[in-house]
Parts: structure tokens; C-alpha cells; sequence
């Protein structure tokens, strides 16, 4: 069928509701990749609002949206105040005294990422003790304090390496607001008090504001935070309550001083009724402990985090938060992203991914002024599936805990999981294979680190291997060993 004129209308004009990260980051991201354009981007946000933006720990997905707005490396993490991040450490979670490492590169050697956890399955099968650390350049680097980029050649060990960053959220916010006005973003201060619908679409029309500002505008994007004031409060989304799975409700975030030799990895530390980031920056620590209010209340919340990390430089913030996810991310011609379309508490930092690939999936499917509905649809559907994945990660953590004897997290064990996790821990326990799509953001690699670290043991490993004699396994193991213990004593500390 073909569309009529009017169905091929173009959209002129974008109205960002909200700033902090997720506003800056698709006002940037807009303006830059729809700047042959012609379109006009307006920021309203209010100085008066607070953000939920503390020191924020990435993934490796941050490169793509960096690479898309054009930032340079060098000048970024000077404006961030940035570390490196070479992954995640994981404390207590398996009791207290016990650790393991989620590195963001992958295991054994160049192009065996996906057969070599099978390789060590099944030397641990014949009865040796080896820890899969000693097969990672990424966490050995991790481990020693030390970096360099990872390789283009797949020939190379540190084409094996994988990388992202701990940032100020707040100066991340600022930078990338200097790109995007710098591309013609118009920034509108105030607080929205108004919001006019077309009587017959339900489209939002305007916005007004306390200062009596009227924006219009085609497509509105909603980075309101969790009150998600377009897509919930005006539009009725609907939200999908994911505590049962994940009970955490709060965190308390604080500031310490900055560590004079900042590791390059995130901690996630097993507490009473939750866990504790430690977040190492150029200028600061971000310290925070997100907790379950059903197990332990604010005010023993926020003497646990003050407990653990000693002085502080500002006082605790408290953050309120029900994980689980809008029904719908994108209705009529608005769109939420970030935190207004659904929150994932920060375990396996994800908050920044799931407003890059919003932005991504909006470039991708931009509409014209009509907004298709079969459009928001495909977003709507994508947008749950990988929410979906993400909350499936972190309930593996929650649920696979052991040595942790506290109400809450025996809560956890005994909660049955989402179907789709429960399959995926039944394959790798039978057959020690991990079974992803090409859309799920973690990889073979992220899933054997978390499986292992909380304790599952996969009984059989890929048969292919079978070709090979369990001595030349053991060889081509202690090769890797080998080669990653002499590639890391090459690479220089971190200074």
C-alpha cells in the first residue's frame, strides 16, 4: 500500500523532557546523528530537580555511543574525571571471604572465547583445580593494577581484552551538554506544569512551563526519571513490578575521598540486605549500598554504608526505586528513555547501556511526524526483551548465593526464577553450554564468569572436544596460563 503525502510528513521538531544523563545523552546523540537535517532539539530541565546521577560504572557498549557522538577519549575522561574499568569484583556473595572477578573481556586465548570454558570444564571434570582468573588477561590486568588498549589483530592475546569506564555521571551530563548545544540544542530552564494532548490522536502537542514557556514539538522524548511524567503520568504505560525477583528498593549514596591508587575495576560487596558499590574515580569514590527495606530499614541502611566506608565527603543521598520495567516504553509519539521507561538497580552497571541502546533503537526505527504505531511496537518489543535479559543477570547473582544466611538473601534462593534464566542454568548444567541470541547484551563470557563465581557446575562439556586427547587439553590450558601470565608482566601499571 502506498502511504499518502500526509503519512510522509517529516518530524522538524524534538522536545527532551528532563536532563542529567539520559536527557543529555540522547539530546547529543540526536543532534549529532540527525544534524543533516535540519531538526530543531529542545532540552526543558530545571536546576531545581535533582538527578539520580552518583559516580557511574559502565560496559563495554559505552564506545559505541561514544564513537556515535564523536567524543575523544583523552579530552572525555579528563572532563569525567574517568577511570578504567576492567570489570566487576564480587565480595561475599558466596559468603564472607570469598570473591570472584566478571571480567569485560573474555577467557583463554585469540578467537577461543566461546570453546574454552568448555576446554576448562572439562579439565575440571578430570579433577583439576584450576581457577579460571589465571585464564583471563583482563583479569589479571585487573587484578595487578595495570592497562593498555585492547588489539585490532585477532591474532593477539589482547585482542581478548575488553574495557569500560567509572565516570561522574553529573560531568558526563555537563560534557555532553556542550556538544549538543554546541550542535544547536536549545536548553529551556523550568519545571513542566502543563501538558496539552491532540483531542483526537492523544498526541502530546506542548509542554508549559513554570516560567510560562510553551514548547511544541513532534516527537516527545521522555528523560523524566522514575516519575516518567509523560509516559506514565500522562500517558498510562503501565509497570511491570519486578521485586519478587529483585527485592532491593533503596540505595544510600555517599562520597569518600579519592584513592591514591585506583584500581581499575568496580566492587560489589554482599551485605545483610543488599550490596555495596565502591566506585573508584580520578576525584572521588562513589560508595553506595543498595537494600531491601522489607529486610532492613533506611536508617540501618544508611549506618551500614557509613559503617563500611568511613569519612565521607557530603552527606548520604537516598534514592527510592521499584525495579521492573514501563509496558510500554513508546506510545503515541513519546518515547522514554532511561530511567523513566524502567530501573535495573546497578549490579552489572547497565544504567547507561539501557539509555544508549534506547537511543539506539530510536535511531533506528525514527519516525515520521504520523509515528507509526507499528514502529513504537518494534521498540516496545525489543525494549522488553532486553530488559528482560539484563533482570535475568542480575537475578542470577540474587538467587545463586550461598554461605549467606541472612532472611533476605534466603529470600533469594528460595524464589523460583524467571523461566528463561531457569533454562538457561539447565543447559549449562547439563551440558555446559550457554545458550544466547545474537540480542542479548552479555556474552558467553560474562554468563561463565557469574555461574561459576555464584557456584554453578556445569556436568558435561561440548563433545567436540572429544577429538582432542586430555593431555593435549591440559597442554593447551597451561599455554594459555602461561601466556597470560607473560603478556600481563609485560604491560605497564596503571600510573
Amino acid at each position: 500500500m502506498t502511504q499518502s503525502v500526509a503519512d510522509r510528513t517529516p518530524i522538524r521538531s524534538i522536545v527532551i523532557l528532563g536532563g542529567g544523563t539520559a536527557g543529555w545523552m540522547t539530546a547529543a546523540a540526536l543532534s549529532k546523528a540527525l544534524q543533516a537535517q535540519g531538526f530543531e532539539i529542545r532540552l526543558v530541565e530545571s536546576d531545581a530537580i535533582g538527578t539520580v546521577g552518583v559516580g557511574e560504572a559502565t560496559i563495554p557498549t559505552i564506545h559505541w555511543y561514544n564513537q556515535l557522538v564523536g567524543l575523544n577519549e583523552a579530552e572525555f575522561m579528563a572532563a569525567t574525571k574517568a577511570t578504567y574499568k576492567l570489570g566487576i569484583e564480587f565480595q561475599g556473595w558466596q559468603g564472607d571471604g570469598h570473591a570472584y572477578f566478571h571480567p569485560f573481556g573474555t577467557y583463554g586465548g585469540p578467537g577461543d572465547g566461546t570453546t574454552f570454558p568448555h576446554r576448562l570444564i572439562r579439565a575440571w571434570l578430570g579433577g583439576l583445580d584450576a581457577d579460571p582468573e589465571d585464564y583471563s588477561l583482563t583479569t589479571q590486568l585487573a587484578r595487578q593494577r595495570r592497562f593498555i588498549q585492547p588489539a585490532n589483530d585477532p591474532r593477539s592475546l589482547l585482542s581478548t581484552l575488553g574495557y569500560a569506564y567509572h565516570f561522574d555521571a553529573g560531568l558526563y551530563a555537563a560534557f555532553l551538554r556542550k556538544q549538543a548545544e554546541a550542535r544547536g540544542v536549545l536548553r529551556h530552564e523550568g519545571k513542566v506544569t502543563e501538558v496539552e494532548q491532540d483531542g483526537e490522536t492523544g498526541f502530546v502537542h506542548s509542554l508549559t512551563t513554570d516560567r510560562g514557556e510553551r514548547l511544541t514539538g513532534d516527537l516527545f522524548i521522555d528523560c523524566s526519571g522514575l516519575r516518567g511524567l509523560l509516559i506514565e503520568d500522562r500517558l498510562k504505560a503501565g509497570f511491570e513490578d519486578w521485586s519478587h525477583w529483585l527485592p532491593c528498593d533503596g540505595a544510600w549514596a555517599a562520597p569518600t575521598a579519592a584513592d591514591a591508587a585506583p584500581v581499575p575495576y568496580t566492587r560489589a560487596i554482599a551485605h545483610e540486605a543488599g550490596w555495596r558499590w565502591r566506585i573508584p574515580l580520578q576525584h572521588r569514590v562513589g560508595n553506595g549500598y543498595v537494600f531491601s527495606s522489607r529486610f532492613q530499614s533506611p536508617d540501618a541502611a544508611r549506618e551500614t554504608l557509613l559503617a563500611a566506608i568511613g569519612e565521607r565527603s557530603a552527606e548520604p543521598r537516598l534514592i527510592r526505586f521499584t525495579p521492573g520495567r514501563r509496558k510500554r516504553a513508546w506510545i503515541g509519539n513519546v518515547v522514554a528513555i532511561g530511567l523513566s521507561s524502567g530501573f535495573l538497580e546497578p549490579l552489572e552497571s547497565t544504567s547507561i547501556h539501557l539509555i544508549q541502546t534506547g537511543i539506539g533503537k530510536l535511531l533506528s526505527l525514527f519516525p515520521r511526524a504520523s509515528c507509526d504505531p507499528l514502529l513504537a511496537e518494534q521498540y516496545n518489543r525489543i525494549f522488553a526483551r532486553e530488559m528482560e535479559d539484563v533482570r535475568d543477570f542480575l537475578v542470577l547473582h540474587y538467587h545463586f548465593t550461598a554461605g549467606r544466611n541472612d532472611p533476605m538473601w534466603q529470600h533469594c534462593q528460595s524464589t523460583p526464577m524467571p523461566d528463561t534464566l531457569a533454562y538457561k542454568v539447565a543447559q549449562f548444567e547439563a551440558s555446559g553450554r550457554i545458550m544466547l541470541t545474537n540480542e542479548d547484551l552479555f556474552r558467553d563470557a560474562s554468563w561463565f564468569a557469574v555461574m561459576t563465581g555464584q557456584g554453578i557446575r556445569a556436568h558435561d562439556y561440548g563433545p567436540m572436544l572429544d577429538a582432542m586427547p586430555d593431555a593435549e587439553n591440559l597442554r593447551h590450558l597451561e599455554a594459555v596460563r602461561a601466556a597470560v601470565r607473560q603478556s600481563c608482566e609485560r604491560i605497564p601499571p596503571i600510573t
